[in-house]
């Protein structure tokens, strides 16, 4: 064991080892060491609770000595603000020197211009140096001349890559300035948004890697930034990421080139063989018929139910082999009315007809497929199959539980109609009609149908709807009416004529029906047929002053006065009237008879002493036989026997 040195063992111990160490002793104060603050080094502290004195408090004292102030202190006061800030609230005037004219010479000798040559590429191949001394002059940029020497580097670039052999440019300059256009980035905003976004579409797809919407939303925003190639690297990124979402596909091929975007959509179809979307776009991408031919003919060996892609297919072949497509179309898509009916109108019409009864057989429910059957049984000229085949329909319907909606099927009348179907649009309304409407509102409904109709156009359906109201409703007058005006407006005279004849048939009393007919004959030139209409009106109704006078204007307007005459003296003698009185009178008179008009006024006042214008016809016939008193007095007397006239 090894003893410690003597040195170690023999030194004498220091006086001040174990004394306490005065007061306010900081160990290292001598090279800059700090202690602890004490409450005695900060002097008289307020503790934190202390409530803070306010101003008034702190000067309580100096305030008794204001006292003791004389009022020319008080004016000597100076303002406060007046001294600070002096500078800033009155600067001094800038002050200009006048620069030495040998410093304006020494610059204006070191300047030099220099100009591009447009035809000979760049002046010169180290620019600047041609300035002597360096001397490089600085001033305002003028940007005119920075736009000329842009377009004169262009034109210098375009010329270039013109062909050596023919003389003639290679590239479209328009078309590539517009690439040039196309390639600015179109987004506006702030860029601090866009680095936001970016930071936060890249959490997202950091975090949830198979979101593909992320991906999407990512390539976008770099697509809007302008930065085409970052997009499409994103958006690649994403489909291998996520190889079974279509949306990431189809986003990809829009980014692509043409060329790149069918080698991606190839890669898509790969791993999504049953996607249609992805097949049609494929096929969209291929400018060749027949190339999209075999691509959806690929695509249904993978997905052969899919109706899009059969009818797309269809689109693409002629007649004989849609009619082919369709055959195999239906069977593998059984439920698609519209594979069906379009097969149904390539075949032939024993052909069609087995398609559809094939078809109702697979869809009992859609009514498309009997209305195809009943215009393809009206095509071919069996109108009695057209209602048989429809009133099936609404009972094959109804048994398999399908509603039978009103206006739906209105609507199916309205556009056979429109497609030339008359018969099959008649049937309908006959079957459809009646169907859901009670007794007591039958008339009100079947009249709304037939506005509702001609409002659309659909004349055709009105008249049927008219119909069969009349059917229900032979004796309504006013069903008569509407369908008079119905014919008159949008139908044929001979139209209108037949069902006048039916219309006075069965309401005999209708003056107006009777008279419509009556005009309608004359109106086409045949007066003998009018007269015998009116002579029927006559049996009809004997007493009818609408139809003697309608006589009367007959005879009148074909200039027959001697047949008006005895018409209107059968009339006073059978129902006479003041107005009959008055045609009377004014028939004379229109033939300047004018004592056979006087005399027949005074009969119809002896009669009809209360009537205003049998007085103003007298007057006015006085007046031009130039006798104004009597005149005046006939006046008088209309006055006074008529005073509300």
């Amino acid at each position: 064991m090894t003893t410690p040195p003597a040195a170690l063992v023999n030194r004498n111990k220091k006086h001040f080892l174990g004394v306490p160490a005065p007061l306010g002793y900081v160990a290292g104060v001598g090279r800059g060491a700090t202690g602890f603050t004490t409450r005695s080094d900060i002097g008289p502290a307020r503790d934190a609770n202390d409530v803070s004195p306010k101003i008034q408090q702190q000067f309580s004292d100096l305030k008794r000595d204001l006292v003791t102030v004389s009022e020319d202190e008080w004016r000597n006061v100076p303002e406060v603000g007046d001294a600070r800030n002096r500078k800033q609230r009155n600067p001094r005037a800038e002050k200009f020197t006048p620069l030495p004219d040998s410093v304006l010479s020494r610059n204006l000798g070191g300047e030099s211009s220099s100009s591009i040559d447009p035809t000979s590429g760049l002046a010169s191949m180290m620019p600047g140096v041609a300035t002597p001394g360096m001397l490089t002059p600085t001033g305002d940029m003028d940007l005119r001349k920075i736009g000329q020497a842009r377009n004169t580097l262009m034109n210098v670039k375009l010329s270039q890559v013109s062909d050596s052999v023919t003389g003639q440019t290679v590239v479209d300059p328009k078309g590539y300035l517009t690439d040039l256009q196309s390639m600015i980035p179109t987004y506006g905003g702030d860029i601090n948004d866009i680095k936001k976004a970016r930071l936060l579409l890249k959490s997202v797809r950091e975090t949830n890697p198979n979101h593909p919407p992320a991906w999407i939303a990512s390539a976008r925003l770099e697509e809007v930034t302008g930065k085409i190639q970052a997009a499409r690297n994103l958006i690649m990124k994403g489909c291998e990421t996520n190889p079974q979402s279509e949306d990431l596909w189809l986003e990809a091929a829009r980014l692509q080139p043409p060329d790149t975007a069918k080698a991606v959509i190839a890669q898509a179809a790969r791993h999504i063989p049953t996607s249609v979307r992805i097949w049609i776009k494929a096929a969209d991408l291929e400018s060749e018929t027949k190339a999209k031919r075999r691509v959806y003919r690929k695509a249904l060996e993978h997905i052969p139910n899919s109706v899009r892609l059969w009818k797309a297919a269809v689109e693409l072949e002629n007649p004989d082999d849609a009619r082919i497509l369709l055959s195999r179309a239906v069977e593998c898509c059984s439920t698609a009315v519209e594979l069906w009916l379009a097969l149904a109108k390539l075949e032939t019409y024993e052909n069609a007809r087995k398609v559809l009864n094939k078809a109702r057989e697979n869809i009992p429910t859609d009514k498309s497929i009997w209305t195809t059957a009943a215009k393809l049984e009206e095509a071919h000229g069996n109108h009695q199959m057209v209602e048989r085949i429809i009133e099936r329909a609404l009972t094959s319907l109804n048994s398999n539980g399908v509603e039978i909606n009103r206006e739906h099927w209105f609507k199916e009348a309205i556009e056979s109609e429109k497609g030339g179907h008359i018969h099959c649009c008649r049937a309908i309304i006959k079957a459809i009609i009646g169907y859901g409407v009670e007794s007591e509102d039958q008339k009100h409904t079947w009249m709304e149908d037939a506005e509702n109709c001609v409002t659309q156009g659909a004349y055709e359906c009105a008249r049927a709807v008219y119909n069969h109201a009349l059917t229900t409703f032979p004796s309504k007058k006013s069903i008569w009416l509407r369908a008079a005006y119905l014919e008159k407006n949008h139908g044929t005279r001979e139209s209108l004529e037949s069902l006048l004849q039916r219309a006075v048939a069965h309401c005999p009393q209708s003056e107006v029906l009777w008279l419509m007919g009556a005009k309608s004959k004359w109106l086409a030139g045949d007066v003998p047929a009018a007269r015998g209409i009116l002579a029927l009106a006559f049996q009809a109704n004997p007493n009818s002053e609408e139809i003697w006078l309608a006589a009367v204007k007959l005879e009148s307007e074909n200039n027959e006065y001697e047949r008006a005459r005895r018409l209107l003296a059968k009339a006073r003698g059978s129902a006479p009237t003041p107005r009959v009185m008055m045609k009377s009178a004014k028939l004379e008179w229109a033939l300047n008879d004018l004592d056979a008009a006087l005399k027949l006024l005074d009969e119809g006042l002896q009669v009809f002493p209360d009537f205003p214008k049998l007085w103003m016809m007298v007057g006015q016939i006085y007046e031009q036989k130039a006798d104004l008193s009597k005149a005046f007095d006939a006046y008088n007397n209309g006055v006074s026997r008529g005073k509300e006239s």
